[in-house]
């Protein structure tokens, strides 16, 4: 709803009600048409402010409303009511003027913004464009690339930025709804004629048309298959090309393209699945809401490698007094240098002061003993973390929470080697640390829900997204990588290459494909793991190279690693690199041979794959393990599983998640395809579908928010 008032006698006050963003539902519209009819009828008011109501302007339209029939007064209509007031109307924006309550602000004749206030058109990332009038008013105001700019990116910009470009009229540090009454009293009687921004001539350039193309061809490199970007800049370029009017047709023609997409549909589920994560349970019913988290004030974090070193800068960015500890002299002084060097980059990124003497650094465990919280980041080995578990138990005060960074090893077996298993939890960073939005939150079956929801809450002051998921090998992401991996091998020792698999996914959406991201992340970690598993083996030919515990396994990786080939820290892998630490991938023809050599070796005939086989083998492998997950009990629902994918695993945005893909797929498609992939490859298990999978199938493809219907209470597998 809208709140009608008048202040100082002659200004009419419309102020936004509806918590907590003061989005634009339908109430929320017509309390605002309403307010605007008085305000207007009133000879007492000589001018109108609107605001919004706890300290935010408006943060758009209301999401929850896309799904259902509209009602209320429209957004467009709304909005020229405002523009075309004979009285003046200046907007209050404290807060947020986000989407359409930016359209909102530039209907109004003047804008007054606080100086900490963020404006921008965060549309794109919804699947859509901004449709009351924002692709047809932004370029006219602060001109085309500019505006092209902000709409296709959906950045957005601080009040100080808003000003320079010209977007507000004035920006203060003091109350911005009494400044916005003394602006309104003091424009009173004058003439609106050269304030309605839908009048304005849109600047053209003399460069246009490469200014367009320009902005073509950057969201085609940077969207990877999303649509709105592009159709965001054919929606200016009718702001350009036709009259205000025809130009507000074609916008509307354009959002509604995109409003009917599947991609809009991805795009506005990912953005609840964000939401649903937070509201965690746990396989034996412990849950967010009934989970209360301890203090925390004071952290450490043992270990001062690439992990070790991001999650000091995340601990320190947030707020928290850090110890940090790394054992090796030599390491710790580069540690210092490195974190010094990211907190600096940081404050001046984020425009905020140093964290520095956040931390205190020690060579000592001993550091650790009055910290409420501990994260182990030492190297991924097993041996070593039970060791630094069982000094950790010795030292810390009683209830400090004791968690490892580990992105699989077993929680509860760490757990073991304290005296308070119930303290343990694990809380699985994304290289670099300090950067990447994911948090994975790994509890065992003796973990305590108030650890859970201290670790929870920890990654949220952070600025992560905190997942909680149970206790398995990979936990989520890494155990739905397996058979995403070893399908990529497969399909090389049937006749497929590296760019070739790398271009089929990366089309697909993902910024990397698998082989580029292997070259990156380097091909002796997965080598290390697989060798502490006992599975590489001293080189043989034939069929028994390749089968580990009666299942098909490709040594290929195994052969590089040998070879010195680790990507492109050594300048060669599955693609080589101009040097060492190189990052431009170029196809190598020494491993062409190298494959046929092998094929040759163990009898293998190559043939022509297609690009449907290897989207489906690799993206199928996956997502099939993901519903073996969701049946185990390990994440809560499919929201977790395509959140921890598209933050952690570069799946890209607009396709939702593997988990809400597989719906729009079909998931009697997926069903079909899988069988026939596994009555080829009899000895791959991962392409067996899933029970869970087959049952949800059979049910009719229900749709995601209604699989939990149909998935019986999880129990735990571990």
């Amino acid at each position: 709803m809208a709140l009608y008032s008048r202040v100082s006698g002659s200004v009419g006050m419309i102020t936004l009600q509806n918590p907590p963003v003061n989005a634009l539902s339908a109430a929320v519209r017509q309390g605002i048409v309403d307010m605007m009819h008085r305000a207007l009828s009133e000879p007492e008011v000589k001018s109108v402010v609107i605001c919004g109501q706890n300290g935010k302007f408006c943060g758009g339209a209301d999401i929850r409303e896309f799904g259902a029939k509209m009602t209320g007064p429209p957004l467009v209509p709304m909005v020229h009511l405002i523009e075309a007031a004979s009285k003046p109307v200046v907007a209050a924006i404290e807060g947020i003027a986000l989407g359409g309550g930016l359209e909102l602000a530039l209907s109004c004749h003047y804008r007054i913004a606080h100086s900490k206030a963020t404006l921008g058109f965060p549309e794109v990332a919804l699947g859509l464009l901004p449709g009351a009038g924002g692709t047809q008013r932004l370029p006219r105001l602060i001109g085309v690339p500019a505006a092209l700019d902000l709409i296709t990116t959906g950045r957005h910009v601080t009040a100080a930025e808003a000003r320079q470009l010209g977007i507000v009229d004035e920006v203060t540090d003091l109350n911005a709804v009494d400044a916005a009454v003394k602006f309104a009293q003091s424009v009173t009687g004058k003439s609106l004629d050269a304030r309605r921004i839908s009048t304005y001539p849109c600047p053209r350039p003399p460069d246009l048309d490469a200014i367009f193309e320009r902005a073509m061809q950057q969201v085609r490199r940077s969207a990877r298959g999303a649509i709105a970007p592009g159709t965001c800049v054919q929606a200016v370029h009718a702001a350009v090309t036709l009259p205000y009017a025809k130009g507000m047709e074609r916008e509307r023609e354009l959002f509604s393209l995109l409003f009917t997409s599947g991609q809009a549909r991805a795009l506005q589920y990912y953005f609840f699945a964000q939401r649903a994560v937070s509201r965690w349970s746990t396989a034996n019913g412990a849950r967010w809401d009934t989970s209360k988290p301890r203090p925390v004030r004071k952290a450490a974090v043992i270990g001062l490698g690439t992990m070790g070193r991001g999650i000091t800068v995340s601990l320190a960015q947030a707020g928290f007094s850090v110890v940090a500890v790394e054992t090796q002299e030599q390491q710790l002084s580069e540690a210092k240098q490195a974190v010094s060097g990211m907190l600096e980059r940081g404050a001046k990124r984020r425009g905020v002061p140093l964290a520095h003497d956040k931390i205190k650094y020690s060579c000592s465990v001993q550091a650790v003993a009055d910290v409420d919280l501990v994260i182990e980041a030492v190297f991924e080995d097993m041996a070593l973390k039970k060791t630094v578990f069982q000094q950790l138990s010795a030292i810390c005060k009683p209830g400090a929470l004791l968690c490892t960074n580990t992105s699989g090893l077993d929680i509860d077996e760490l757990a073991s080697q304290t005296q308070s298993p119930e303290l343990v939890v694990g809380m699985h960073f994304f290289a670099p640390a300090h950067v990447m939005q994911l948090l994975e939150v790994v509890y065992g079956p003796r973990s305590s829900p108030e650890v859970v929801a201290t670790a929870m809450q920890m990654g949220k002051k952070m600025g992560k997204v905190s997942v909680a998921v149970g206790n398995c090998r990979g936990f989520v992401g890494n155990r739905m990588l397996k058979p995403y991996l070893e399908q990529a091998f497969f399909l090389l020792e049937e006749g497929a290459t590296p760019e070739q698999v790398d271009q089929v996914l990366e089309e697909f959406g993902f910024a990397m494909g698998v082989f580029k991201v292997s070259d990156l992340s380097g091909l002796d970690v997965g080598w290390k793991v697989r060798k502490s598993d006992g599975l590489v083996s001293p080189a043989s030919t034939g069929t028994s190279a390749r089968i580990r515990g009666g299942s098909r396994y490709s040594p290929l990786g195994d052969l590089l690693c040998e070879r010195g080939r680790f990507g492109q820290k050594t300048g060669r892998g599955w693609f080589q690199y101009d040097k060492p630490g190189g990052r431009v991938a170029k196809p190598d023809p020494w491993l062409h041979g190298f494959l046929e050599e092998y094929r040759a070796q163990h009898g293998l005939v190559a043939r022509r794959i297609d690009h449907q086989e290897v989207l489906e083998r690799c993206l199928y492998a996956l997502i099939n393990e993901g519903f073996q997950i969701l049946q185990d009990g390990i994440a809560a629902g499919p929201e977790d599983i395509d959140v921890i994918y598209v933050l952690g695993y570069g799946w890209p945005r607009h396709r939702g998640g593997p988990m809400f893909y597989a719906g729009q797929v079909g998931l009697d498609k997926v069903v079909e395809r899988l069988e026939h992939y596994q009555q080829i490859h009899p000895d791959v298990p991962g392409l067996q579908p899933c029970s869970l999978l087959r049952k949800l199938a059979a049910s009719g493809n229900p749709a995601i928010h209604k699989w939990r219907e149909v998935i019986q209470k999880p129990r735990s597998q571990l």
